[in-house]
């Protein structure tokens, strides 16, 4: 069934038409990705399908009844509502609370947020993902996404793609994140030169079929060329005064030079020298990093001591608000560690990308901007004008005179980049270098990465581009470590789920025996076993902790939840006193495993550019990590039975 006709539409915006004569249609269930060049007409498509923006000419039919869930990318929101009005509406607490749709979505999307703030309050990244989940709390019929994997940690992207996935709606998504595309769409339309092309299958099947009508394409315009040559030998032969040449030959010969097919603006990133790097590249010895300064903000690096070597590329993964861009910024020498210290080597010539766009002089021309890091570049044989690199970036004829106020976000980005590499680094920090780019773009850029001898510090959201340009990962997990994640984003995905299914079946255990000492109370170590097992502790085994002095419904002590938690019938004494020994026991085998376990995590501190000594010390940290699990269920099952 048809949700949605296009039939014959066309629409521009000044001189530059975006949709010209497109004939399409919507089936219930379908999952299409929608890719294309920054500007060139996929958000107008999207508004035209959903019915917010009237096309110039053709014709738009929604099937009646159709309820549709639109995501733009300038979603206004009440500046003085509630988070919990604007997501939840008119649900009463007992509705949503009672849906595990819901709850996941919460959890998942805006878990750390206060649902009483006001949306005045909220960062631009916290107002999309309030957005998003909102939408996603309806029922519709056809969901459209415009890029909602902005502003989203590679965790939450997993999580959406496998929401999406499970829902039965149509989906219609604009995003320049090719996993993401894989992962939810099994079809693909290009928007491209006002036309909208489609394909079967998600990103991987489109760049093949895509490749394929390309080799069509040239074997045709071979063919082409091969008549054009032909055509124009014969026009040429004979004398100049011969007029009697049949009028069809020359017709096909000036249609076949006419059907040239018109050049593509293509965007292409230069590859440049790296100057020579020494051995040492940084020396991390002993620091301790908090994102909010010294003492202030989130714990990020706890003593650690860590090395980046020449050549290294490296991609550091965490949740939002882990400290990934504080770390950039610590090598960038832009804050200071609480203590330790970072020793940079003296042949590093650094470039360091931000997500910050304010750096860039909003009153300066696109040219003066990249004139005055510097006019000439040497690449290979040849020396390259600002004007011509700017012309093999997408800044052709007079958008290089525009003025930095008035570009894109995408266009920015661009510019930014090539500041950066008319520098000449050998050390590149990325932070978030995909934002904005459109697909063509970031496989340009993926491809002068792949030769770039440098060493590349990268940290982004964009799965497909993280794993595409870096050699090895590691993860920022809420320790004060770095975690070396041989198996990649996968793993660190497994290990995140691995957390926090603890955390909740924890949860989930002291609540259940808070409730079997009495119905609707939950005891204060509710709390204090979730934060202990999140932080990577057996609960229980530290207390005090100003978690553990609250009630969730605000009646009972910490002490009489504990008593009444402890009031498990049939344990003798006898019986009690060996279950402790048992737990004592545990919690002995524990401290040295832990201990064991920061060991090995020094040894690879050690060994960071060794790469087979790496590989030795990771299974044995697999191991220990694995007896550690088995351990702590053996402890939390005594420690349930005890009630402690």
């Amino acid at each position: 069934m048809n949700l949605v006709n296009l039939e014959s539409v066309s629409h521009a915006y000044g001189p530059k038409p975006l949709l010209s004569d497109v004939s399409l249609g919507v089936e219930a269930g379908e999952r299409i990705g929608v890719v294309g060049r920054n500007g060139g007409g996929k958000t107008t498509l999207m508004s035209v399908i959903a019915g917010d923006v009237q096309p110039d000419s053709g014709r738009v039919t929604h099937n009646r009844g159709l309820r549709v869930g639109f995501l733009s990318q300038h979603d206004a929101l009440d500046p003085v509502a509630t988070v919990r009005e604007i997501v939840l509406g008119e649900l009463a607490e007992h509705e949503w609370a009672g849906d595990q749709r819901v709850r996941e979505i919460l959890t998942n999307l805006i878990g750390d947020l206060d649902l009483d703030g006001k949306a005045a309050d909220l960062s631009g990244g916290e107002r999309r993902r309030t957005a998003l989940a909102r939408l996603l709390i309806g029922d519709h019929d056809l969901i459209m996404l415009d890029e909602p994997t902005n502003h989203l940690d590679i965790e939450a992207i997993a999580w959406l793609a496998g929401h999406l996935s499970a829902r039965k709606s149509a989906l219609l998504v604009v995003t320049h994140d090719r996993w993401f595309l894989d992962a939810v769409s099994t079809r693909t339309w290009e928007v491209v030169d006002g036309r909208v092309e489609r394909y079967e299958g998600g990103y991987a099947a489109y760049v093949l079929a895509k490749a394929e009508r390309a080799r069509i394409a040239q074997a045709a315009e071979d063919r082409r060329q091969n008549l054009m040559r032909k055509e124009i030998a014969w026009l040429r032969r004979g004398p100049p005064a011969r007029t009697s040449k049949p009028k069809f030959r020359i017709d096909a010969a000036q249609a076949l030079i006419a059907n040239e097919p018109p050049a593509r603006e293509t965007v292409e990133l230069m590859r440049f020298a790296a100057a020579r790097l020494g051995k040492t590249v940084y020396d991390l010895e002993d620091v301790t990093l908090h994102a909010g300064g010294p003492g202030n903000g989130p714990l990020v690096l706890d003593h650690l001591t860590w090395q980046f070597g020449p050549g290294d590329r490296i991609g550091l993964i965490g949740v939002n608000g882990s400290g990934k861009s504080s770390v950039l910024r610590l090598l960038a020498d832009t804050v200071t560690p609480d203590s330790g210290r970072v020793i940079r080597g003296r042949t590093v010539r650094l470039a360091h990308l931000s997500q910050e766009l304010a750096e860039l002089d909003p009153s300066r021309r696109v040219l003066e901007s990249v004139e005055e890091v510097r006019k000439y570049l040497q690449v290979g044989k040849r020396e390259w004008t600002a004007s011509q690199l700017l012309e093999r970036l997408g800044f052709r004829g007079e958008a290089q005179w525009k003025v930095i106020g008035d570009l894109s976000g995408g266009e920015r980005r661009r510019l930014q980049l090539l500041r950066l590499l008319m520098d000449d680094p050998n050390v590149l920090l990325l932070d978030e270098p995909t934002n904005d780019l459109d697909i063509e773009t970031l496989n340009e850029l993926e491809d002068l990465l792949d030769a770039w001898p440098g060493t590349l510090i990268l940290v982004s959201h964009d799965r497909y581009f993280l794993e595409r340009v870096t050699d090895r990962c590691v993860a920022l997990l809420g320790d004060g470590k770095l975690s070396m994640l041989p198996g990649g984003v996968d793993e660190y995905l497994e290990r995140r789920a691995a957390g926090t299914a603890q955390t909740a079946r924890l949860g989930a255990t002291v609540r259940a025996g808070s409730t079997s000492a009495r119905p609707g109370t939950a005891t204060a170590r509710g709390a204090g076993v979730s934060a202990d097992a999140a932080s990577g502790r057996p609960a229980g085994r530290t207390s005090g902790g100003p978690g553990e002095a609250t009630s969730t419904q605000g009646h009972d002590s910490a002490a009489q939840g504990l008593q009444a938690q402890a009031a498990k019938p049939g344990l003798s004494t006898k019986e009690e006193r060996e279950l402790r020994k048992e737990l004592n026991r545990l919690e002995r085998q524990l401290d040295k495993l832990t201990s064991q376990e920061n060991r090995l995590h020094a040894a690879m501190a050690e060994a960071a550019s060794d790469y087979a000594k790496l590989g030795t010390l990771d299974a044995q940290l697999r191991e220990i990590t694995a007896q550690k699990d088995e351990i702590e269920s053996e402890w939390l099952e005594l420690a349930d039975r005890l009630g402690d």
